[in-house]
């Protein structure tokens, strides 16, 4: 890979932090309907609110000359978004060419068999790939409609295609909560690291959050009474915290947004499907990108628009849980957000 070529610019938010990672949600739709995401009977937003592969492409290239090096694909599930892999294929051209140190995906899996080559070749070299239960009758309940043969066998063809695959695992009280350490050796057995992720409070999803979450504080005081955990200073530039598994010598991740919040080093920020682009996921201050493209702007007020957007980050999210009520909920849903 050739090295990233010098920014034009460096965005910088209100608290020194550089912005340099930009998540980017392609489609609010999904193929599943996980409990802790989105309610069974979502309505997803017309096509017409959606923007554009051509409109995200030119986003993307803004926010890369202002010095964003990371794009993450997101939803949704990014890969059953129509032509999808065009913009992929763009992305790939600016890792190719070193205007983009990286770029990512995150994905339930269902479409990797058919993607995985493609995205390998395109210049995507990580993917992070939801799993939180290794139960095929566990995984149908709690997906709504996945299948987990169908997700397993797209692991292994992202494997084979020489993508780094992490799993992200969502904590859920009295579901999954016996099951993390045999989902943690299964994937440090195939090479693969791993991350535990505390519910976030991101839309109505028919649920009580508070009767579904669980602290990962009790989580890693369990696991160490099983494993030696040594806290690493590995980072891939996003909220997780990381430790070594002695005994397995893989990564364990935890991003926990209730029990110990992760904003001192934020360095991201998130633009929706519809072209919202929001300075930080447990706010609801947003600026309307898609407005701004849809009202004829040229490069330099696009650029403009980003460059007051982060001037309004703010220090940190609103996410907070006091006597099993979470507070600071979000009106809309990850799947619109970006996942």
């Amino acid at each position: 890979m050739k090295a990233v070529a010098p920014q034009t610019g460096t965005l910088i938010d209100p608290f020194g932090r550089a912005v340099t990672y930009l998540r980017v949600s392609v489609t609010d739709r999904c193929d599943f309907r996980c409990r802790y995401c989105m309610d069974e009977h979502v309505a997803f937003l017309p096509r017409r609110d959606i923007l554009s592969l051509e409109e995200i492409d030119r986003i993307a290239g803004a926010f890369i000359r202002l010095g964003v090096t990371k794009i993450r694909l997101t939803g949704g599930e990014p890969l059953v978004r129509r032509d999808v892999m065009w913009l992929i294929e763009r992305l790939g051209r600016r890792v190719h060419d070193g205007a983009l140190a990286e770029l990512t995906l995150t994905t339930n899996g269902s479409q990797l068999a058919r993607h995985a080559a493609a995205l390998a070749a395109a210049g995507v070299r990580r993917i992070n790939v939801s799993l939180d239960t290794l139960d095929a009758q566990k995984f149908a309940h709690i997906t709504r409609r996945g299948r987990l043969r169908q997700v397993l066998d797209g692991i292994a063809a992202a494997k084979d295609a020489g993508l780094h695959v992490k799993i992200n695992t969502v904590a859920l009280k009295e579901f999954n909560e016996d099951e993390l350490p045999g989902l943690i050796a299964w994937a440090h057995e195939r090479g693969f690291a791993i991350t535990l992720i505390e519910t976030m409070p991101m839309g109505e999803v028919g649920a009580d959050r508070a009767d579904q979450y669980l602290p990962l504080s009790v989580v890693r005081e369990r696991l160490e009474k099983r494993w030696t955990l040594d806290r690493e200073e590995f980072s891939t530039g996003g909220p997780s915290r990381y430790w070594r598994v002695a005994e397995t010598d893989g990564r364990l991740g935890f991003i926990t947004p209730l029990s110990a919040h992760f904003c001192d080093a934020c360095n991201r920020v998130r633009l929706t499907a519809t072209g919202q682009l929001f300075m930080c996921l447990g706010q609801n201050d947003k600026a309307d990108l898609r407005a701004v493209l849809r009202a004829g702007a040229g490069d330099a007020e696009l650029e403009g628009a980003i460059r007051a957007a982060i001037a309004r980050k703010p220090k940190g999210h609103e996410f907070a849980i006091s006597r099993h009520r979470i507070g600071g909920k979000m009106p809309r849903t990850m799947n619109v957000t970006g996942g």
